[in-house]
């Protein structure tokens, strides 16, 4: 394809819009409950909150990750298609008017959104919202590396990166993808595990009242082997998958395990192994019991499957040919600790879809949390919340225009950022897009789940 050399450009249409796709997806949140939660829960002492919060949102669904971008929604015939688009400077101005209060506000009309988005597409948690069904809780945390003496909170954490740690919890199930259901900012030495049980209990709660009615499984990765990650899950009644850390009781346990115990799997595709730096493509499983957390009062004691699946590893021979004297001469050893009744083959295959959390943590990164635009920290905490809620209306629109796997960057291109035209016939707008588009069926799709009936709003 060649661009033709006879292109005058001219920016003079005040009847163009860019982002012609944000009309039926803040249409589709607005009829699951979004401004009316924002009016009742969100109390920061600035005029016209509500309408600050969905321009902040509405610039990130179309791709804005700084306060700056935001200004994106100011072009064209925005104005005709929405009302209440503020300037960038009046919403960095707004943010940096947040106390760690608002933000938990904002938290808390974001989880009942989900509710709202969850009833008004029933496909969002589709084989969740089952009795006989099971659902994902996965908690995990990043760094994003921020630059500058300003940045409040910013401190070196595990990365070895100056930064703010991000903690979330989503929600998932064999198939539907992920939404988040809770999320903060904390500082950037914060070790990961800290607070996990609140978050876990959180993310669970919200999970129920977004209609999860089946079996709840809390998986998390090694930084999470601890009381109070398990010790939650057992109090509200799921299951829980942890990789367990190599302790001395976990290496007895997993060298007492019969040979004859293993049982041989086989990957659907290879997996790189970055710690042999090769691909593997098969493996060997076997469980033993474990009392876990010995170390803690007897009460805290928790009987429970330590599952273990080992992989052939490529160990060199010594220096007279031998192969070296290790307790795992042979195979290199992963192992979690869970309560499930899933067989050993299928328990390891669902923890290992753990992996499930990185995707959103990237698509984030991706999109609103490229950056972490404010020096103050309760400013960049409401930045971050107002991320989850574009993320969970975006895979809410996903869903509804019959795009469910894809993901945030591959929507904005299919259906956000779409362009337009604005003309008026009578009373009414119509909204001319280009012709032959290829998700234009798609587009409709969401037009129409966006218009319709406003579903019934749950609380939490």
């Amino acid at each position: 394809m060649k661009a033709s050399h006879s292109i005058r450009p001219v920016f003079d249409d005040p009847n163009l819009v860019s982002s012609a796709g944000l009309v039926p997806a803040l249409g589709l949140a607005g009829s699951a409950g979004l401004y009316d939660l924002l009016d009742e829960r969100v109390r920061v002492p600035s005029p016209n909150a509500t309408a600050k919060v969905t321009s902040v949102v509405g610039g990130m669904l179309a791709g804005a990750d700084t306060i700056d971008q935001l200004d994106l929604l100011r072009h064209g015939g925005m104005k005709r298609l929405f009302s209440g688009v503020r300037a960038p400077s009046t919403l960095g101005t707004f943010l940096r008017g947040f106390t760690h209060g608002h933000v938990q506000q904002l938290d808390a009309a974001g989880a009942s959104l989900l509710a709202g988005l969850a009833a008004k597409v029933p496909a969002l948690l589709t084989g969740a919202k089952d009795e006989d069904g099971i659902a994902f809780v996965d908690v995990d945390d990043t760094v994003r590396q921020v630059h500058g003496y300003a940045k409040q909170a910013a401190a070196y954490g595990y990365t070895r990166q100056r930064g703010l740690n991000v903690q979330l919890a989503t929600l998932s199930s064999p198939s539907a993808a992920p939404v988040i259901v809770k999320a903060r900012l904390r500082r950037g030495n914060t070790a990961s595990a800290a607070g996990a049980g609140r978050m876990l209990a959180q993310a669970i709660t919200t999970a129920r009242a977004a209609g999860v009615a089946g079996q709840v499984m809390c998986r998390a990765d090694s930084a999470y082997y601890g009381w109070a990650f398990v010790g939650t899950a057992i109090r509200h009644h799921a299951w829980f998958s942890v990789t367990a850390r190599m302790t001395s009781t976990v290496t007895a346990a997993i060298a007492a395990i019969d040979e004859g115990a293993w049982t041989d799997i086989t990957y659907p595709t290879a997996i790189f192994d970055e710690a042999e730096g090769r691909w593997i493509s098969d493996a060997q499983v076997a469980e033993e019991a474990l009392t876990a957390f010995t170390g803690r009062r007897k009460a805290e004691h928790v009987t429970c499957r330590l599952v273990v699946r080992r992989v052939k590893r490529l160990q060199p021979l010594a220096g007279d040919g031998s192969v070296q004297g290790e307790l795992f001469a042979t195979y290199r050893h992963h192992a979690f600790i869970t309560n499930s009744t899933l067989s050993t083959v299928e328990a390891d295959e669902r923890h290992r879809d753990h992996a499930i959390v990185e995707q959103v943590i990237a698509e984030l990164k991706n999109g609103p949390l490229a950056h972490l635009p404010s020096g103050k920290y309760a400013a960049n905490a409401a930045w971050t919340a107002c991320a989850v809620i574009a993320f969970n209306i975006a895979r809410a629109t996903a869903v509804a225009a019959d795009l469910a796997k894809a993901r945030w960057a591959s929507l904005r291109t299919k259906i956000i950022n779409i362009p337009g035209r604005i003309a008026s016939t009578a009373r009414r707008l119509d909204l001319h897009l280009p012709c032959d588009w290829p998700w234009a069926s798609a587009w409709q799709a969401l037009h129409q789940v966006a218009n319709a009936p406003p579903a019934s709003r749950a609380r939490t």
